[in-house]
């Protein structure tokens, strides 16, 4: 899709004020509740890459851990950009093999199709991190970025689960931008977003289109508060908004916590809401 907006559409970050923000985030947030280490699921993709240099950043190295877990189709390029982040900050890391769980799940359901199958193996990596925070004392680091949350594009209780999320205020053209100013490789900046749960599947062939033009609907649409009909009238296609428009409401359960029936007078999500500062 080729893109001839008759607006501008510019939303560079300050790099030097989103890092001060990010690992002053991670900082404060990880010991207001009590913990002093994260632990990271460590793709080799630029938004756990980011995150994981984020941690390091707010808390050292000693204080972050990272756990590698492919999947038996994983790419091996994907493991071996993971590797290197470990290696170039220096952190603790172990790799998981999460093919063993899946296929002995799957055994019981061989009809189960490649989407059942990618929401299997991001939960059991979420499982993974969330046994490891246990057994480490280490919160969940998240590394979901604004498009991806925005479209629903995660899995629920998987990818999209976490304790804290420095990413996600950042759309995926933004991450690129603070990548590079936080170091992150190139070649992994520069490779095509994957979540690596079947061969050759990237984010942009099973989405429909790229980044960088729903980054910009998406930035008109939610941070400047366009709607459908302006989106159109600055050169949006109108199939195009309107099949945006529709991922990011179907999508809005995954945003929040789950509903509850309401039966009392102080309802925990309605009229009940525990401010994070109460007893600090």
């Amino acid at each position: 899709m080729m893109l001839n907006l008759k607006v501008e559409v510019d939303f560079t970050v300050n790099t030097d004020l989103v890092r001060e923000i990010l690992t002053d985030f991670v900082r404060s947030e990880t010991h207001r509740v009590g913990f002093d280490r994260v632990v990271v699921g460590l793709s080799g993709g630029v938004d756990s890459s980011l995150s994981t240099f984020v941690a390091v950043e707010a808390l050292s190295k000693e204080n972050v851990i990272a756990l590698l877990m492919p999947y038996e189709t994983s790419r091996k390029e994907s493991t071996d950009d993971a590797r290197m982040v470990v290696n170039l900050l220096g952190i603790d890391s172990k790799v998981i093999d999460i093919t063993p769980m899946v296929d002995a799940y799957f055994g019981m359901f061989p009809e189960a199709d490649e989407r059942r199958r990618g929401n299997k193996m991001a939960r059991e990596r979420m499982s993974i991190l969330y046994d490891h925070s246990a057994a480490l004392g280490a919160l969940v680091l998240g590394t979901s970025n604004k498009t991806e949350l925005l479209l629903g594009y995660g899995t629920i209780y998987g990818d999209m689960a976490s304790a804290i999320n420095p990413l996600g205020d950042l759309y995926k053209t933004q991450i690129r931008q603070v990548a590079r100013a936080f170091g992150v490789p190139e070649k992994i900046i520069a490779k095509a977003p994957t979540a690596d749960l079947w061969m050759d599947q990237t984010d942009e062939k099973e989405l429909g289109f790229t980044y960088e033009d729903v980054d910009k609907l998406l930035y008109l649409m939610v941070d400047k508060r366009y709607d459908r009909e302006s989106l159109v009238e600055v050169g949006f296609q109108k199939e195009f908004v309107n099949r945006v428009y529709q991922m990011v409401q179907r999508s809005h359960y995954k945003r929040r916590p789950p509903l509850i029936a309401k039966l009392s007078g102080r309802t925990i999500d309605r009229e009940f809401r525990y401010s994070r500062d109460w007893g600090v």
